[in-house]
């Protein structure tokens, strides 16, 4: 069910269409601009094409390119306190240097990305730390990407090539990739072209067409598959390998080259699938997001339960609340696992996350009202929330609940500048914000349904929801970007 009460018969969602647009989350998290990995498939797919790849293996080809980078997220806080300095540019701009080769290249990188906030002894100390373990903690880094992104491949429940190319995708023909270190034919092939389309994205948006060719041959039999160079460049001088990249709906041309007779259409238990994997993309950004997703989604089903909500619309309610952060993959970690007030610049990029989540999920065809919802998760009855400064008039019910579940949830749970609340404390603070800033009834409904559950110690014991309700967890960690600020309450640092 994704859109609800609505009397005309829904077209068949195909899960290329949920992927895709849940791929321009990843974007973020890469630092790419989004589009990048729907690019990056239709750059790879006309490869597959041209190297003459059946049907089949195209099929299972499209959807690891995809969800080449499913592991993003699970690695950022580890490189956040590796260069103590925004891994998100790190990401960004890595993604334009050859990092195996050390020069000025790999030099100038560490100078502008290693510890750039941090007094001058500060930051050496960083620089030769970072120097010295830097062959080690790349290893360590892809590893955890790449062993995590096919374990969210396998658990939406793509077939093992799939899996074992989205695990093999830094792995360089010459042996200088990670994780393995595995060589020329050794790397699966699929594998081979993810890792060649990708780079040639990257440069193709950043330097243009000719530098996008030019770095693919200049790495040619050192990263990538000779053979695969050649016919990338065979359809470039055709003016087939380019052709639609530049135009804004790429999502369009991605999703036209999936193999007709390879099409998978998304069921029920598919779509909750892919929910419950890009929840737990989301929360592995930071320790502090540990199981937040989750957790809202267990708070906003007992809102719901308690509210006599239909079944249907509870699904709806457990989606939303799942998918609700998926813009908070485009923050930093400098941002979300600072240990100190925010500034007003590090403030907007916060109050940004919600309109992301709004314009990846309405993608996704039949998401129109579940976008609307998981967007306004920030939104205040006074008008004081954000991205769109809503008033009452303009939150319905389904955003009222979202918004006292993520708040629940984020006081709740421990905080990079805090610890975790005690629950009689958290209640206090949401009753002080009704009904001015958040609906009384949603909160009145949460306070009812945690007593009914027999919850005494706080997050913890609503696992026991998540589970019942098919869940992975429960109210763990958190940071949802919740901003309690009003007169009453003054004295609570805003949640983010």
């Amino acid at each position: 069910m994704l859109r609800r009460d609505d009397p005309a018969p829904r077209p068949e969602l195909r899960i290329s269409q949920i992927i895709a647009a849940l791929s321009y989350a990843l974007d973020l998290t890469e630092g790419r601009p989004m589009g990048h990995s729907v690019r990056s498939c239709t750059i790879g797919m006309r490869v597959a094409a041209e190297i003459g790849l059946s049907s089949a293996e195209q099929g299972d080809l499209y959807y690891a390119l995809l969800l080449k980078d499913a592991g993003c997220s699970s690695n950022a806080s580890k490189l956040f306190h590796i260069l103590s300095a925004d891994e998100i540019r790190a990401k960004r701009d890595v993604k334009l240097t050859d990092w195996t080769r050390v020069g000025w290249e790999s030099l100038h990188f560490a100078l502008t990305h290693v510890a750039t906030g941090a007094p001058f002894l500060e930051r050496m100390e960083t620089l030769v730390r970072v120097a010295a373990t830097q062959q080690t903690e790349s290893c360590d880094l892809t590893k955890i990407r790449c062993e995590r992104g096919a374990s969210i491949a396998r658990r939406v429940g793509f077939p093992e090539p799939v899996a074992q190319a989205i695990h093999s995708l830094d792995e360089h023909w010459n042996g200088g990739g990670y994780p393995e270190r595995l060589r020329g034919e050794e790397i699966p092939l699929f594998a081979r072209i993810m890792n060649l389309s990708q780079t040639l994205e990257v440069f193709l948006v950043d330097r243009g067409t000719e530098a996008a060719m030019g770095v693919a041959r200049k790495r040619s039999g050192a990263w990538f598959d000779p053979e695969l160079v050649r016919a990338a460049g065979s359809l470039a001088k055709r003016g087939a390998l380019w052709e639609g990249l530049d135009q804004e709906q790429a999502i369009d041309q991605a999703l036209a080259l999936e193999p007709e007779e390879r099409r998978l259409l998304a069921d029920e238990g598919t779509i909750e699938n892919i929910c419950q994997a890009f929840a737990e993309i989301v929360d592995a950004k930071s320790p502090f997001t540990y199981r937040h997703s989750t957790g809202v989604a267990a708070a906003a089903v007992g809102i719901s339960q308690q509210l006599g909500l239909r079944e249907e619309d509870i699904t709806f309610m457990r989606r939303a609340a799942l998918l609700h952060d998926v813009g908070k993959l485009s923050v930093s970690n400098s941002i979300l696992e600072k240990p100190a007030a925010l500034d007003k610049d590090e403030w907007d990029v916060i109050k940004m996350h919600p309109y992301y989540t709004f314009e990846i999920l309405r993608r996704i065809p039949g998401f129109g009202e579940l976008s609307e919802v998981a967007g306004a998760h920030h939104e205040k009855l006074n008008g004081s929330g954000y991205f769109r400064h809503w008033n009452a008039e303009q939150l319905s019910l389904e955003m009222r609940i979202l918004t006292v579940a993520d708040i629940f949830d984020a006081l709740a749970a421990k905080r990079p500048y805090r610890d975790a609340m005690p629950i009689e404390k958290v209640f206090q603070i949401m009753q002080e914000e009704a009904p001015e800033a958040i609906d009384a009834q949603c909160v009145d409904a949460l306070m009812m349904h945690h007593a009914h559950s027999g919850n005494r110690s706080g997050t913890g014991d609503l696992a026991s929801l998540a589970v019942n309700i098919g869940l992975s967890g429960g109210l763990g960690i958190g940071t949802s970007g919740v901003h309690i600020g009003s007169e009453k309450s003054a004295t609570v640092e805003p949640v983010r």
